[in-house]
Order: C-alpha cells, then structure tokens, then sequence
C-alpha cells in the first residue's frame, strides 16, 4: 500500500487518480481548492472506506500552502501528483488588453504551486518516493501552434523546474518528472479530446509504477513513452 497525495483532486483526472489508487488499496490524500464544491470526490471517499480523505489546499493561494500541507495527516509520501491546473487565457491577447490577474494566478497555480507543494511535502519523501508534475504537449519545442501564452510558458517553465529539481534531489534517491497527460475528455480538454480520464490514467499509473532513478528529470507521455523537448 502506498501513500498517495493528489493536487487537483476535485474532478477530471485527479479525481480519476484518487479513485483508481483507492481501487488499488492505496491511501489517498485528495487535495481541493473547495472541499464543499468536490461532491464527486466526498462521495468516493464516503464510500471509500478510508481509504480516501480530502483536504484543503488551495494551489493559488501560495502562502497558504505549507501550513495545509503540514495539515495532511500522513507520515510518509510515495507518490505526489501535482494535477491542479487553469487554462488562462487562450486568444486575443495580442489584439486585447492582457488580463494579468489571470496570468498571475496561472503562474502560481502551475509554476509556483508544484515547487511550494513539493517543497511542503519533502520531509516525507525519501528513498524511492515519486513526483510527479502535470505538464503539456504545448510546452515542448516540436508544438508547432501559437497562442495559449501563459499556459505554454507555465508548462515549459515546470518541465525545466522538474528537471532542475530533480538533480538536486537525486542523491536523496526521490524521483521526479513532467508529464503530458495526453488531450483528455475532461472540462478543460473538452468533448472533443483524443482519449478519456480512464485511459489517461490507466496509463500514468502503469509508467509511474515503473519509474526509476535512472528516469529522473524526464519528460513524460501518459503511456510511458519519453516526450521530445
């Protein structure tokens, strides 16, 4: 049985993560902005026996987020998924003024916000313990599409906070990596996505049992295979 902490945990595929490790005999910390508006959520832990509980962590809210880290009440930390996310704004910036309100609050929930939780959580990684940080397909450099500004620059800019991390924390044998998901059917993706919460995530956790300290600072597709940067 694992420990296993989950940003994002509300809907789409932190909520899938959080049932598909309750399913496994896992323990679950589910982590939510709004424990009152995560009703599919507080029902998978009712019925959970246990083996799920929700807490309070607001990803935007970056001072808030080791005193609600220190308030999970877990010993040690396997695995750690940072899955919260915001699009931010998508187009017409170059032709409209910049929201920079929503540009702040992107880079804290997805630059800041992964850093601050992994930092929180830290003294209860160690040898063998796994993060593993949501990242994009936009971030890399083969993307061959403009727009979605802040979206790319907070996604590239985590892949490269990953691997910097990931060197620093190697000797205390913790691995870390930047994932893309894949396009999912979720309320972010939209009805339109290439592939489904379950299939998603059926396949992040089949590469993130897997992982090793030899993978350490990659980047990841949802099924296993390396990304190109």
């Amino acid at each position: 049985m694992a420990n296993v902490v989950i940003t994002g945990a509300g809907r789409g595929i932190g909520l899938e993560l959080a049932r598909t490790h309750a399913e496994r005999g896992d323990r679950v910390f589910a982590l939510v902005r709004d424990t009152a508006k995560s009703a599919d959520l507080s029902a998978l832990a009712d019925g959970s026996g246990g083996k799920v509980t929700v807490h309070k962590l607001d990803a935007a809210d970056i001072a808030s987020i080791p005193a609600a880290a220190e308030a999970v009440p877990c010993d040690s930390v396997d695995v750690l998924y940072n899955v919260a996310g915001v699009a931010g704004p998508i187009s017409g910036e170059l032709e409209n003024p910049v929201d920079w309100g929503a540009w702040d609050q992107a880079i804290d929930v997805m630059l800041k916000a992964p850093f601050a939780i992994t930092k929180a959580f830290l003294p209860k990684m160690g040898e063998g313990s796994k993060v593993v940080n949501f990242s994009s397909q936009l971030a890399a450099s083969t993307w061959p599409y403009g727009g979605f500004y802040v979206y790319v620059a907070t996604k590239a800019g985590l892949v490269a906070l990953t691997r910097s991390l990931a060197i620093d924390l190697k000797d205390r044998g913790i691995t870390l990596i930047s994932l893309h998901p894949g396009w999912v059917k979720t309320d972010m993706g939209g009805p339109e996505a290439d592939i489904t919460t379950e299939e998603s995530v059926a396949g992040i956790t089949a590469l993130t049992d897997r992982l090793t300290i030899a993978d350490t600072g990659g980047f990841f597709k949802w099924n296993g295979e390396p990304h190109p940067l």
